[in-house]
């Protein structure tokens, strides 16, 4: 890993450099929550809990009860993980343990065909972990590689890169799974598994660029003894939680994201399992996925440009609009091409929505704080993560199908919306220095 000195100013060429590095990340992780997360793993879960005697509605809310509690360690996790990084200038590092441990287990998933479904979702788990942890480093490596003037369009970029990445993997998985034999392949199963070794290899391989040409950036505190630095890391969190109160601006974001992205999480999350419970099939749920990442990547720049050219929190709100759309088809879901139209909806707004709001958080955070405030933001996403999921679950158990789950998902995108749109980023900007 290559960190540049603290004098030497970077060239234009090292900048760029940097930002494409950043973004093939994006396009790195984005296997995981394509072909394992959402496209793949769920229905195979699903398939796998039917085999042992599940119900298919009891599988639905299992799953939604794993991504929750994988959901709840990430978030607490996440801070300690950010100032720790911090303190250590060492976000790169950690990243990378992240990356080993959870492309490790993904790999695991496919070469352990003896688990049964505690088995997959203990791994997945794991996993998922390793995945959301990373997420908060790589998230707070934003400032470093690009300034203000052009931050929500390198991240709606970045998030580009995952949809196409995810995609050509995703289309790729598509074709072993449901045309094994083309493929010299054993059988449909044999394919499904081979697929999480290829997310595996794939989130190794092309998360190299960003531990290359991304610079560390350099520790914001003093240097501290061994034995005492979980001590400060802890102290600094609290010194953060009680400082949201001289930034209320910052805070008002992130209650408004954590209302708005439990939608968007859950959608993402409980999609294809939900799909696989009104008998949808296989290959109509990985296709429309297929689709959204061919889709969502030209949604992504243009939102990008919007938000940044205009006004990033109507752009953001236009897409919460589109969400609101989304769950009132969902309701009625029960045709593969209602699916299909779902994915279509999604395709347009998911990406857009995440990627401001990625960059909006950028933009009111002081620098000094980048590691530990994306820790929040981190515990902000996974916290709303773990309710939607439960949530869902709970619905789907108690009355015998997530048909009604779907429902319990407006209030967060219409409360959030409203919330975001009293947020003034420019006064928040300022007071955080930025």
């Amino acid at each position: 890993m290559k960190t540049p000195g603290a004098a030497s100013a970077p060239t234009d060429a090292a900048r760029r450099r940097a930002i494409r590095a950043w973004c093939w990340y994006d396009w790195a992780n984005s296997a995981f929550a394509t072909s394992v997360s959402v496209a793949i793993l769920p229905p195979f879960f699903a398939s796998v809990a039917k085999g042992e005697g599940l119900a298919a509605n009891v599988a639905t809310a299992y799953w939604g009860y794993a991504c929750a509690a994988g959901l709840l360690i990430a978030a607490f996790g996440g801070p300690i993980l950010g100032s720790l990084a911090d303190h250590l200038g060492a976000r790169k590092r950690i990243l990378f343990c992240c990356v080993v441990v959870g492309a490790l287990m993904t790999a695991v998933i496919g070469l352990v065909p003896w688990a049964g479904w505690r088995g997959l979702l203990a791994l997945f788990g794991v996993a998922f972990i390793a995945y959301a942890m990373a997420n908060v480093l790589y998230d707070s490596l934003l400032p470093t590689v690009t300034g203000p003037e052009q931050v929500h369009r390198v991240s709606a970029r970045g998030f580009a890169y995952g949809y196409i990445g995810g995609g050509i993997l995703l289309a790729l998985n598509l074709a072993w799974i449901m045309r094994p034999a083309m493929f010299h392949l054993a059988s449909a199963d044999f394919a499904t598994r081979l697929s999480f070794v290829s997310v595996a290899v794939w989130w190794l391989g092309f998360s190299i660029p960003l531990f290359r040409d991304v610079p560390e950036p350099p520790p914001v505190h003093e240097p501290i003894p061994a034995n005492k630095l979980m001590q400060a890391v802890l102290g600094r969190i609290w010194q953060t939680l009680l400082s949201l109160r001289r930034q209320p601006e910052l805070f008002r974001f992130l209650i408004a994201f954590w209302l708005y992205s439990d939608g968007i999480g859950t959608v993402i999350k409980m999609s294809t399992i939900y799909g696989s419970e009104l008998g949808i099939g296989t290959g109509s749920l990985i296709g429309a996925l297929l689709m959204v990442q061919i889709l969502a990547a030209p949604a992504s720049i243009v939102f990008g440009r919007i938000g940044q050219r205009y006004d990033p929190r109507l752009a953001v709100a236009i897409g919460l609009g589109g969400y609101v759309v989304i769950t009132m088809i969902g309701y009625f879901l029960s045709k593969p091409w209602h699916f299909w139209l779902l994915a279509g909806l999604v395709a347009m707004f998911q990406g857009g929505t995440q990627a401001l709001s990625r960059s909006m958080f950028s933009r009111l955070v002081p620098r000094r704080q980048q590691g530990e405030m994306f820790g929040f933001y981190s515990v902000s996403e996974k916290l709303a993560g773990v309710v939607g999921p439960i949530l869902f679950g709970v619905v789907a158990q108690l009355t015998g199908s997530g048909r009604l789950a779907v429902l319990t998902l407006l209030p967060f995108f219409i409360i959030g919306a409203w919330l975001l749109m009293t947020v003034d980023l420019e006064k928040g900007a300022e007071r955080a220095g930025n």
